[in-house]
């Protein structure tokens, strides 16, 4: 990834985001090198230089004679349909394959597309690695300062800084600094239910949040979403009418796994609703940055009025995935959060809670925010080119406005889970459908991330989990007595490779 302040990367920047939000649309003409050159008060070298960047990322193409041109967008699949999950509350029993998904996301003999991880290609870790040093030559009495209280002041402050940009006004003193924002929202719900409570949730839903719910002896209520606008408040007013919903626990933008963003008018009535009800609404704003445009970042918070919004995030997936620190708000619930914190999760390292306070302030850091979503909107891109070229007709997937993560729904007569073993015994790992919900209703569904690693070998991986899925389609469609002579074949094939 480009380091911040290079003048040709801020120039591709610009470019880049108005391409992703349709200001550039594809197949237009850009300005000659020479106009852009002038337009950005940049050298003409600089200029073709953020041209090739963009032309490498295949967001632009070069037509001889004629000048530089937004790419063509990839073959256009159809998104997935809105979603209609179980209607009553359900009891979560994962199985191990959601933990087998994980830890083959590091395995360096995996191609790994089913952990949601960054990779660190995207960041600047020399950047990370100098705020690091600094701080501990600066602070090194806190390598043996025993830490007591809800974190570091001086995070806490950056953190309410932050915020500003959510739209949301926060006081430090009521944020508290957890181990990661899976922590934060599990120290939410710890502190808003008791074993067997009712919680709501997108569906299909961050296998995390369904394993922190199976932990907590949790019921989850899941709620219909649509691809692009997310959980449905017509159905979710339905259940908190009809059912003792304890909690909402939502991802307004880009869920995992659907990458959906709300609507800002419907953020503000789901926040009233909250309210109305008295219900904790639990906002992850984890992946906010990665969105494309800045008003898909704002968080329901900023329209709560009354404390009934807990607002948890961490900067794993936008500034340094190695420093595994997250934060929470809990609003009306700030007092019991902090407690709970104290006694069960303790504090974490201050040196390290120190250099994410200076890493977040940095004025580099809204520029690092851009050149990382440029990097992964690329990658999602190109992923999507392969998945219409490589994958069986009816698979449909969606077109997330940011981030790096994709839902796929293949035909319904593939399963998922099939398709999972297959690819495991290639080493390839993806993230099967059944995994996101308590039901089976995504069974032929799978969820690919493109953040972790994107080369040659993932573009390869990912062209061979189509032809596996379309082996498995085309198979399901032969007569029953003749499938047996397609199955042996591909299992030499998954064997062979």
């Amino acid at each position: 990834m480009n380091a911040p302040g290079m003048l040709y990367a801020q120039v591709a920047d610009v470019l880049a985001q108005s391409i992703r939000t349709g200001t550039l649309r594809r197949g237009e003409r850009l300005m000659s090198v020479r106009d852009a050159a002038r337009r950005h008060g940049v050298s003409v070298a600089t200029a073709i230089q953020a041209y090739r960047s963009l032309e490498d990322a295949q967001m632009i193409e070069a037509r001889p004679r004629s000048g530089f041109y937004v790419a063509a967008r990839a073959t256009r699949l159809p998104e997935p349909k809105a979603t209609r999950p179980p209607e009553r509350p359900r009891t979560v029993e994962l199985h191990a394959i959601a933990a087998q998904v994980k830890r083959l996301a590091y395995d360096p003999d995996f191609v790994s597309f089913g952990s949601a991880c960054p990779g660190n290609d995207l960041f600047d870790n020399d950047r990370v690695r100098r705020v690091v040093n600094r701080t501990i030559q600066r602070s090194r009495s806190l390598l043996t300062h025993y830490p007591f209280g809800p974190g570091q002041e001086c995070l806490r402050r950056a953190i309410a800084r932050y915020a500003l940009g959510l739209g949301c006004v926060l006081s430090a003193d009521q944020i508290v600094i957890t181990s990661g924002c899976i922590d934060a929202i599990s120290l939410a719900l710890r502190a808003v239910t008791q074993p067997g409570d009712i919680v709501a949730l997108e569906s299909p839903a961050y296998f995390s949040f369904l394993e922190i719910l199976q932990t907590l002896q949790l019921k989850a209520l899941e709620i219909p979403t649509h691809p692009r606008t997310g959980l449905s408040l017509n159905a979710l007013q339905l259940a908190l009418d009809t059912q003792p919903v304890r909690a909402l626990l939502t991802v307004p933008t880009l869920s995992n796994p659907m990458g959906a963003c709300m609507p800002q008018a419907e953020r503000r009535r789901l926040a009233g609703m909250a309210a109305a009800h008295d219900i904790a609404l639990i906002e992850d704003v984890v992946y906010n940055e990665l969105a494309v445009q800045d008003d898909k970042r704002r968080a329901i918070q900023s329209f709560d009025d009354t404390g009934h919004v807990m607002l948890c995030g961490s900067f794993t997936k936008t500034i340094a995935p190695g420093i595994r620190l997250g934060w929470m708000h809990g609003g009306r619930w700030h007092d019991k959060v902090a407690r709970l914190q104290a006694v069960t999760s303790g504090t974490n390292t201050p040196v390290m809670e120190t250099a994410l306070a200076e890493l977040i302030s940095q004025t580099g850091q809204e520029a690092a925010y851009r050149q990382l979503r440029t990097a992964i909107a690329s990658r999602v891109d190109q992923a999507r080119s392969l998945i219409a070229a490589s994958f069986p007709k009816g698979t449909r997937v969606t077109d997330p406005p940011g981030g790096y993560i994709l839902w796929v729904e293949l035909p319904p007569t593939v399963d998922g889970l099939e398709v999972y073993e297959a690819c495991i015994a290639e080493r390839i790992c993806v993230a099967p459908g059944s995994l996101f919900s308590t039901s089976k209703r995504y069974s032929h569904c799978l969820r690919l991330s493109v953040g972790l690693r994107w080369t040659n070998l993932e573009r390869q991986a990912l062209c061979r989990i189509g032809e596996i899925a379309t082996t498995m389609a085309e198979r399901a469609e032969q007569p029953a007595g003749t499938r047996n002579s397609d199955v042996e074949p591909l299992r030499e094939r998954v064997l062979s490779r």
